[in-house]
């Protein structure tokens, strides 16, 4: 019996250890597991302000606008039950840099649709 409750408390222990903190592309930590990528980034030869327009805009289109910063270029916003964080900053004159980073709620990233929102994106540029 003294067996298996010292196995339930090193199962239970472990589980702790796993859940940890997360970086958000914004700098802010938040609860969760930090294993796996969560985080796409895409290039773009336009400005800034041109690109993180494009960004609310598919957010917009795509989910719940939740968070914008205009100070910092970033947002946050809610997709079919994921969290959606936007940072856009400029890496050389004239080259924009987006990183688009989506979690299913706090335990695991969900690349594919970072990666689709980053494709809108780069399509809304496209078609201005």
């Amino acid at each position: 019996m003294n067996i298996k409750l010292l196995g339930c408390l090193m199962t239970a222990l472990l589980g702790l250890l796993a859940v940890g903190c997360y970086s958000t592309v914004d700098g802010k930590k938040k609860a969760g597991v930090a294993m796996g990528v969560d985080h796409v980034e895409g290039r773009y030869e336009r400005k800034p302000a041109e690109v993180f327009s494009a960004s609310k805009q598919v957010l917009g289109f795509l989910g719940t606008l939740t968070s914008e910063n205009t100070i910092a270029n970033t947002l946050e916003a809610r997709v079919d039950n994921n969290t959606v964080y936007v940072k856009v900053d400029e890496v050389e004159p004239g080259i924009s840099r987006v990183l688009v980073q989506a979690r299913r709620g706090s335990m695991k990233g969900n690349v594919s649709l970072a990666s689709e929102v980053d494709k809108q994106i780069a399509l809304q540029l496209q078609a201005r």
